[in-house]
């Protein structure tokens, strides 16, 4: 089966925000784009690129958003965050014990990616139980769901690409090849025609195209 591969389209670019020297997890909460950046999360506005709102919680791997609640991998565990009061509200363990990546919501589940395991969980989000395992071949970053599509990032020798996968089975359906040097940490779709990618140490986001299905 050929993989449908063509060069990422970069729209934009956000940051590197003051005090902010690198980015792992990014999500949309419908208004602003969170980032995580260590010890912190940090909400920006997409379309002027101001910043919103600073959270100061470990932050340090992948974030998701379901609606009502901030998700973010802190070591570990990942943590469920009021996004109005900043308050923690639950933990649970995180599958990849400390080697968890990118994180996104859909379909009631938690989905995380194992970095060096190359590997994407499919998770309760009340317990941490994993239901679905989906094996993937190169390191994975970030994760997010949209249109019923899975896409995830990757970053390995230095290289990154935005791919989508089949859920049953991890086959590799399309590829956006990121340009040399510019790497995918976190992912997140806006659930219409953009990607928001986290630029690690750059300490930036970009906004990247998601290709129209033919």
């Amino acid at each position: 089966m050929s993989i449908a591969t063509q060069a990422a389209e970069i729209v934009r670019e956000y940051g590197p925000f003051e005090g902010v020297d690198k980015v792992g997890g990014v999500t949309h909460d419908g208004r602003c784009v969170w980032a995580a950046t260590g010890p912190a999360l940090v909400a920006f506005d997409p379309a002027s690129g101001e910043p919103r709102k600073r959270i100061a919680r470990p932050a340090d791997a992948g974030t998701a958003f379901d609606g009502r609640y901030l998700f973010q991998i802190a070591e570990a565990r990942i943590d469920k965050i009021d996004p109005e009061s900043g308050a923690v509200v639950a933990s649970i363990p995180a599958p990849g014990q400390g080697g968890d990546s990118g994180l996104a919501w859909a379909e009631g589940s938690l989905w995380v990616g194992h970095h060096r395991e190359r590997k994407i969980y499919q998770i309760d989000p009340e317990t941490g139980a994993i239901r679905r395992t989906i094996q993937s071949n190169r390191f994975v970053t970030g994760v997010t769901w949209v249109d019923g599509e899975l896409w995830h990032g990757t970053w390995e020798d230095d290289a990154s690409e935005i791919r989508r996968i089949d859920p049953a089975d991890g086959t590799v359906l399309q590829s956006l090849q990121m340009p040399a040097g510019t790497n995918v940490s976190g992912l997140e779709s806006d659930g219409a025609d953009l990607f928001y990618a986290g630029g690690g140490g750059t300490g930036k986001v970009r906004a990247v195209r998601r290709p129209k299905r033919a």
